[in-house]
C-alpha cells in the first residue's frame, strides 16, 4: 500500500511541477529578467564585461526551469505520499482526502512558508556573491527549526486532544509553534544586502512570482494526490490488488 501511495505521490508531483512551470515561466521569467537587467546596467557602469554563460538563458528559461520545477515536483510528492502513509487514521475523524490536505498544509507552512518569510528569495544583483554560503545555512536552519517545530505541534497536538478535544488541541499546538518560530526568527540574523537603488518593483514581483510558484505546485499537488490516494484506498480497489486463489 505504502509503495503505492508513493508512486501516486509521485506522479502527482510531476503534474504539479509541470503546472509550476508553466505559472513560472509566465509570471517568474519576467521578473527575473527585471533583475539581470539591473545586473547588466551596473556592470556596463563599472566598465565590468562578464564571460560568456555555460547556459544561455533560453535555455535556463525553458528546459532548465522545466527540469528544475518536474524533479522538484516529484520529490515532494514521494515525501508527501510516505508523510500521508504514516499520518493515515491518526489524525482523528479525516479520511484519505482531509489527511493528504492537512499533511501538505502542514508541510507547505513548515517547509516553504515560514522561512521565505524570514529569508525571501531575491533575484540576480540583489545580493552578494560571497554570503551565499551564509545565506544558505541560516535558510536551511530556518527550515529544519521549523519542520522539527510542525512535527512536535503535531505529536503534543495528538496527545491533547483526549482532554482538550480536537480543536483545542489543535489551537495549542499551533500557538506553540508560532512562538517557537517567532522566537528562532527573531534570533536568527537578517540578511540585508539590496542596493539602494535596486528598483523595487522588481524585488517584489519576483518574490511574489517565487512564492506563488511554490503556492501553485503545493496546491496542484494536494488536489491531485488527494483524488489518487483515495481512489488507491477504495474497497474496490484494495480488493483488486489481492491475488485471488483458483478454487
Amino acid at each position: 500500500m505504502v509503495r503505492s501511495l508513493l508512486v501516486r505521490g509521485m506522479i502527482a508531483g510531476l503534474v504539479a511541477g509541470l503546472v509550476a512551470f508553466v505559472f513560472a515561466r509566465v509570471f517568474g521569467e519576467p521578473a527575473l529578467e527585471g533583475g539581470i537587467a539591473y545586473e547588466d546596467m551596473v556592470s556596463a557602469a563599472s566598465g565590468e564585461t562578464g564571460g560568456p554563460a555555460l547556459v544561455s538563458r533560453g535555455v535556463q528559461s525553458s528546459i532548465g526551469l522545466a527540469v528544475g520545477y518536474l524533479i522538484y515536483g516529484v520529490a515532494v510528492g514521494g515525501i508527501l505520499a510516505l508523510v500521508h502513509a504514516t499520518a493515515q487514521g491518526r489524525l482523528g475523524r479525516l479520511g484519505v482526502r482531509g489527511t493528504a490536505v492537512v499533511v501538505a498544509l502542514v508541510g507547505f507552512t513548515s517547509a516553504v512558508l515560514v522561512p521565505f518569510l524570514k529569508y525571501p528569495a531575491n533575484p540576480p544583483a540583489s545580493s552578494l556573491d560571497d554570503t551565499i554560503g551564509e545565506r544558505t545555512g541560516l535558510f536551511v536552519v530556518m527550515i529544519v527549526i521549523s519542520v522539527a517545530g510542525a512535527v512536535a505541534a503535531t505529536a503534543l497536538c495528538r496527545r491533547l486532544a483526549d482532554r482538550l478535544g480536537w480543536w483545542n488541541a489543535v489551537l495549542s499546538a499551533a500557538g506553540g509553534y508560532v512562538v517557537l518560530v517567532g522566537l528562532a526568527a527573531f534570533l536568527l540574523p537578517a540578511i540585508s544586502e539590496t542596493p539602494r537603488d535596486f528598483p523595487a518593483a522588481v524585488l517584489y514581483d519576483f518574490r511574489l512570482a517565487s512564492l506563488g510558484g511554490h503556492v501553485v505546485l503545493w496546491t496542484a499537488l494536494t488536489l491531485v494526490f488527494a483524488t489518487l490516494a483515495d481512489r488507491a484506498t477504495r474497497p474496490s480497489a484494495l480488493a483488486g490488488a489481492v491475488p485471488t486463489r483458483a478454487s
